[in-house]
């Protein structure tokens, strides 16, 4: 049953039950039934989004398969602390089992555009190496010797045409003095997503009483500050740090 099938059998229930039959007692029984449909269909939605199995989700969770089947069917329904899991496995907030929207057409909007996106980011980032190469006064007969990868091969991916395999782009930005890093997507919701994903990676590294300090909003002046000092030139610098001297002297 899909989820718009249950939502046009509640709609109808609370129609029914707004009739001429208003003495007629709730069903709860009834009720809970197409609230456990109505998970079950989000549940499924979330795992096919996050291209999660059955079986994965059973392994997480330390429960039989027939159990996560039962779920996504509505025989049976799991408990908050079990939804939070999923939730946090499946990448969803826990919200959305919930809620009363799939994931479905945007999971199909996003992989519409994939090819698209491919293509554009090979031929932005064939473009950077050219400008890169350019920059460096770097010939294509230097780098494909210090490469070993055919002068017409350099061109077609400057152009774009033929995608840079990853291993092969690392060489190619040592020879035009850029880093991998230099090539990475940053202004699109990928990109900011990557980008967010790298400076977590960066901050957990941190020790814990850093971590502790800049995660405090009470803190948050003394890393503006930081954030200035940073940014002032070496000179200026000196003379605050002077001046700093002077007054605890």
């Amino acid at each position: 049953m899909s989820f718009d099938d249950i939502a046009a059998k509640m709609k109808a229930k609370r129609a029914a039950q707004q009739g001429p039959e208003e003495d007629k007692p709730f069903d709860f029984e009834h009720s809970y039934h197409i609230r456990g449909k109505m998970l079950g269909v989000l549940l499924r939605d979330a795992r096919m989004s996050a291209a999660r199995t059955i079986e994965d989700c059973a392994r997480l969770l330390r429960v039989p398969t027939q159990t996560v089947e039962a779920w996504e069917y509505g025989e049976a329904v799991p408990s908050l602390p079990q939804l939070e899991l999923l939730a946090y496995y499946l990448d969803v907030p826990v919200s959305h089992f919930w809620g009363a929207e799939t994931l479905k057409s945007s999971r199909s909007e996003t992989s519409d555009k994939q090819p698209e996106f491919i293509n554009l980011r090979n031929r932005m980032i064939g473009g950077m190496l050219r400008q890169s190469r350019e920059e460096a006064e770097v010939s294509y007969e230097e780098i494909s010797e210090a490469s070993g990868i055919p002068i017409e091969t350099l061109k077609q991916y400057e152009m774009g045409d033929v995608p840079i395999p990853m291993h092969e782009l690392s060489v190619l930005a040592s020879q035009v003095k850029r880093n991998v890093k230099y090539f990475l997507e940053t202004e699109s919701q990928i990109g900011e997503l990557l980008e967010q994903r790298e400076a977590w990676k960066h901050f957990s590294s941190l020790p814990e009483d850093v971590r502790a300090f800049a995660s405090n909003p009470v803190n948050i002046g003394f890393i503006h500050i930081a954030v200035m000092l940073s940014q002032m030139p070496a000179d200026r610098l000196r003379e605050v740090g002077a001046s700093i001297v002077d007054i605890t002297m």
